[in-house]
């Protein structure tokens, strides 16, 4: 319940938009306008680290209705998880201040599709978040790209996910849920 009016309001005006503009690549650039609201600000008067995340959800179903991706995942009965995400702060939003959100794909590997979403005022970043989704099928099991991309169509130069977002992913990978994942701090 956390953004879910935000949610809605933006799927609502994600769905307008692809009737009157048509589809986009899921490689262009999804862009929405928002507004620090008193409920995303924290003590010290500014947006909430977490909130930015959540909001971030925002742009994420902006990008996935207007490439075509949500219609396809709920006609097959698929969905997507974040199994992991990295965000870096570099100034703060303040209260009723209003800013875009920025999202693309940047890539995928060989499990999970990658997307970046920035807080941005003129053309300035404020904050950079990459995130690691899996895309899994209610009927149970991963959704292999080859069904995914037969579904929506493979992108168009679609670029190598950057060594440095390998890295990461592969730092900070959990055990997998079939495996023992004990809580052994050292």
């Amino acid at each position: 319940m956390n953004v879910m009016w935000r949610t809605l309001f933006v799927m609502w005006r994600a769905r307008r938009r692809l009737r009157r503009e048509g589809l986009i690549a899921p490689t262009e650039l999804s862009r929405i306008r928002a507004t620090t609201l008193p409920t995303d600000i924290d003590v010290l008067r500014h947006m909430n680290n977490g909130r930015y995340l959540s909001l971030f959800d925002l742009g994420r179903w902006d990008l996935l209705t207007r490439t075509g991706m949500a219609g396809a995942m709920k006609r097959h009965g698929w969905y997507g998880v974040v199994v992991a995400e990295t965000i870096t702060f570099r100034k703060s939003l303040e209260l009723w201040q209003r800013f875009d959100i920025e999202s693309r794909l940047i890539g995928h590997d060989d499990k999970a599709i990658y997307l970046e979403h920035r807080a941005v005022i003129d053309g300035e970043i404020y904050a950079r978040a990459i995130i690691r989704s899996r895309m899994l099928k209610r009927s149970g099991g991963t959704l292999s790209h080859e069904e995914l991309f037969s579904a929506i169509g493979r992108p168009d130069g679609l670029p190598e996910v950057d060594e440095w977002v390998r890295d990461w992913a592969a730092a900070s990978a959990l055990p997998s849920t079939r495996a023992h994942a004990p809580s052994v701090w050292s």
